[in-house]
């Protein structure tokens, strides 16, 4: 499943990662991790103290993809409207849901200080990225200035993590679809 280049340690991250994604932090125990990355319980231990200490790594690691992932479609200096719908509009795999919004409905996550840090840092970063856009075109006459940009923000995350949601329970991707293009019809400034 991985390159033989890839050192163990990596290789167990990796595999946290997409077992936490699939199912969740309860339901991803040490053996299936040691399982799916292909280590012994020994090189598991000789490289993190434990479960915790691994998926810590794997939700940090998680969470700077979901960053770079973000600003690439959010950089630049084109209209605000358009960074705005590139990001709401990029490919995603919506009936998986957000692998970082995911862990918010982890009760073990939730309850540890330590592991839901970098989910919430994560989900802070951008809310403050797009309420940067968002300022940037209410500044450029795009949008009107009565807008609360922190609130226009907060509504863009979480028409995309509602629509996560949506489409996992109606088993298909127009939940999303549909809750982005209601947006941005809300957000599309006016002529």
């Amino acid at each position: 499943m991985y390159s033989r280049g890839m050192s163990t340690p990596e290789r167990l991250i990796e595999s946290t990662r997409e077992l936490l994604w699939e199912r969740g932090y309860v339901g991803t125990s040490p053996k299936a991790i040691q399982q799916h990355a292909g280590a012994g319980q020994g090189s598991m231990y000789h490289h993190f103290s434990g479960k915790p200490d691994l998926a810590l790594a794997a939700i940090r690691r998680t969470a700077l993809e979901m960053r770079a992932t973000a600003e690439a479609t959010l950089a630049g200096d084109g209209p605000a409207y358009d960074r705005v719908a590139s990001y709401l509009l990029r490919e995603r795999d919506v009936l998986r849901g957000c692998p970082v919004g995911r862990l918010t409905m982890d009760p073990d996550v939730i309850a540890s200080d330590e592991l839901r840090e970098p989910v919430t840092e994560t989900l802070q970063w951008l809310r403050e990225r797009l309420a940067g856009i968002i300022q940037e075109g209410v500044d450029r006459g795009e949008f009107s200035a009565s807008l609360d940009t922190g609130e226009i923000a907060s509504a863009i995350v979480a028409t995309v993590q509602g629509g996560y949601v949506l489409a996992r329970a109606t088993g298909s991707p127009e939940a999303f679809e549909a809750g982005v293009r209601g947006l941005l019809a809300l957000l599309k400034p006016r002529p």
